[in-house]
């Protein structure tokens, strides 16, 4: 059962990984979340979740071989903070999508070096200030 479990976190490892060296900036989203589960399933397979007795028991008992809380408690916490980190992520690719009209990491780069419409060449305040007069 852990073989299997190890390996699995191994596959989606490598799927997040590859997922986040694409140039679409939603499959690096998605990447970064695949890859997130990964290490939480890994944690889990290595702190013997599948021992099948649980951490708890009756005053006076003991067990031989308990699961091990410690890791369970981490991942629950992992999952909540990669959640948050995930919605986060998706609002940032909205509001990027909105400002540059494209999820290509290329084209969003090349829009980016390009200076504001509104900046002025020489941004003292005088010169400025003097356009803004003029204009008037």
């Amino acid at each position: 059962m852990e073989w299997i479990g190890a390996i699995t976190a191994g596959v989606m490892a490598a799927l997040g990984i590859w997922m986040m060296l694409d140039r679409q900036l939603m499959r690096v989203v998605l990447g970064i979340a695949v890859l997130g589960n990964a290490v939480n399933l890994g944690v889990l397979v290595g702190g013997r979740l599948g021992s099948g007795q649980a951490a708890f028991v009756e005053a006076g008992q003991s067990l031989a071989n308990p699961a091990n809380p410690l890791p369970q408690a981490l991942v629950l916490t992992a999952i909540v903070i990669g959640f948050a980190l995930f919605v986060f992520a998706l609002a940032v690719l909205k509001r990027t999508h909105e400002l540059h009209g494209d999820k290509d990491t290329d084209k969003v780069s090349e829009v980016t070096e390009q200076p504001a419409p509104d900046s002025c060449e020489d941004s003292s305040p005088t010169v400025a200030a003097s356009r803004r007069e003029g204009d008037a």
